[in-house]
């Protein structure tokens, strides 16, 4: 009986609490003549203040000199609503989209094409330790990246810098196994990888709301995804063409069916290694433009990181 009436004292002590609230709003004002309270800055003090740091931020951006990439059509506001049109026409997208396209995308095909790089260096035997270094990593990297929501109030960081920070890793993992191709490396560089790549994954939602509105994210983020499918084409071609260029054609019988296919083998480090040098350079490609869009953004983020302090700051003086 209780869970019968249950729904139906819930919304009441809310409208309850929402009426209550309003007395006090409508109350308030009488209490302007109290000469202890602080007098609050009303609408238009407020959007002048605004104006003056967005104007500020422009200012700052044009006399800063870092060319036309990082001055045209630069982001001043955050949580701005776009629209698909707006969105492709937009330069911060892009570098967005390419960020993601140079980082994430090759940690996501590495990923995939993990059995074959185990067979490939002889460590087909620890492909179940490696899955499980990359689960994990990749685990760890998500949770990683609720920081910047934890450490707003001590670190005023944009969270495109977060996402910059979180693109390192990448290439030094791709040119690490690059040189090295051995289990060992093989194991720092799926972990490495594995922290890159789901740091971002979990962090490109925030992103893309931040950037280009929370009305619009998800027609924005999965038109920023799109490069997922095209990435995985791209690279995985890439792959496929190193691994056939420097394997063998073998003929091999199914002693099932008694078909006789030919397949490609390709064992030895020859088989990834200008692979893993070009997705190195890819992924540099990726954190240059990550650089871009920090740099774009920052100022963005500087003016809403002081709206919130000024915020803050009129609540306790309150």
């Amino acid at each position: 009986m209780v869970l019968l009436i249950l729904p139906l004292i819930v919304p009441a002590s809310s409208s309850c609490s929402h009426v209550d609230a309003h007395g006090l709003d409508s109350a308030s004002p009488l209490n302007h003549d109290d000469p202890q309270k602080p007098l609050l800055l009303n609408s238009n003090h407020q959007m002048e203040s605004n104006g003056m740091m967005q104007k500020t931020a422009e200012h700052q951006l044009q006399d800063s000199g870092y060319g036309i990439i990082l001055e045209k059509g630069c982001m001043v506001v955050l949580g701005e609503e776009h629209s698909a049109k707006k969105l492709i026409r937009c330069v911060d997208f892009w570098l967005y989209y390419t960020a993601y396209f140079c980082g994430a995308t090759i940690g996501l095909v590495y990923s995939n094409n993990l059995g074959q790089i185990a067979q490939s260096l002889h460590q087909q035997s620890r492909l179940t330790m490696l899955l499980a270094v990359y689960s994990s990593c990749s685990f760890f990297g998500r949770l990683l990246s609720a920081l910047p929501d934890f450490l707003h109030r001590k670190v005023s960081f944009a969270r495109t810098g977060w996402l910059t920070a979180a693109l390192v890793p990448m290439p030094m993992a791709f040119f690490l196994m690059w040189k090295l191709q051995d289990g060992s490396t093989l194991v720092a560089g799926m972990a490495l990888i594995g922290l890159s790549s789901g740091f971002i994954f979990a962090a490109a939602v925030s992103v893309t709301s931040e950037l280009f509105g929370p009305n619009s994210i998800g027609v924005n983020h999965n038109t920023l995804i799109t490069n997922i499918s095209l990435g995985s084409l791209l690279y995985g071609q890439i792959a496929a063409l190193v691994y056939d260029a420097n394997g063998q054609r073998m003929t091999v019988l199914d002693n099932r069916t008694g078909i006789i296919d030919t397949m490609v083998v390709c064992m030895g480090a020859k088989c990834y290694s200008t692979t893993f040098f070009l997705w190195g350079c890819i992924t540099l490609l990726g954190l240059v433009s990550s650089i871009f869009l920090f740099l774009r953004t920052r100022p963005a983020y500087a003016t809403a990181a002081g709206r919130t302090s000024c915020k803050h700051l009129h609540q306790v003086s309150s």
